[in-house]
């Protein structure tokens, strides 16, 4: 079966998080988000694709802060709700039930409940004629230790962070389970025995 190459999203797992920001006037903003990713290890920087009318990059522009929140499947209602289109002046906190948590270094809070919070700053925005691609700089990430062990690994069969695969007409909410397979980072550079 061959599917129109816009329907990526139907084969491609992605993950889902709460961007959480603020507006100038003090209002809430909750925001549920697939399209992130980091930008290479080890780089502090992430990048999120944004189509041009949201109110999260409205705020995301006029503040310059955000927090990414990595929710848990445990909180799919809540994301549903915030998924919700609703007016500028509407607290989304408030409409899904969601729990601020204040933040170290940026203004808009974090969300509890959730595995990890992400504050960033807006480092550049690359703007096209339809969306825009956000890239924040992590100027502080913190951890729910109930989920991470003590060298910071995330212990996903507890944690169950969300994520997605879109259809024609639904989304389909999963979260990832250990394929029983643990790999170094050393395995994947090649030795060179040859001896000269």
């Amino acid at each position: 079966m061959q599917l129109p190459p816009h329907k990526r999203e139907n084969v491609l797992p992605l993950p889902v998080v709460l961007i959480s920001t603020i507006s100038k006037s003090g209002i809430l903003n909750a925001a549920p988000w697939g399209n992130i990713t980091p930008i290479l290890r080890p780089l502090d920087e992430i990048v999120i694709a944004s189509w041009l009318r949201r109110d999260t990059l409205d705020n995301i522009r006029e503040t310059g802060e955000f927090v990414v929140n990595v929710p848990p499947a445990t909180m799919i209602e809540e994301v549903m709700i915030s998924a919700r289109n609703y007016p500028p002046e509407v607290n989304e906190f408030d409409e899904a039930d969601l729990t601020p948590r204040p933040s170290e270094v940026v203004h808009p809070p974090g969300i509890e409940g959730c595995i990890a919070w992400m504050e960033c700053r807006l480092a550049e925005e690359i703007r096209r004629d339809k969306y825009s691609l956000i890239i924040g700089k992590v100027v502080h990430l913190e951890v729910n230790e109930r989920y991470f062990d003590e060298n910071g690994d995330m212990n996903i069969d507890t944690a169950h962070p969300l994520s997605m695969i879109c259809g024609d007409t639904t989304i389909r909410y999963t979260y990832p389970v250990d394929a029983g397979r643990v790999a170094s980072y050393s395995e994947m550079f090649i030795k060179n025995n040859r001896v000269e």
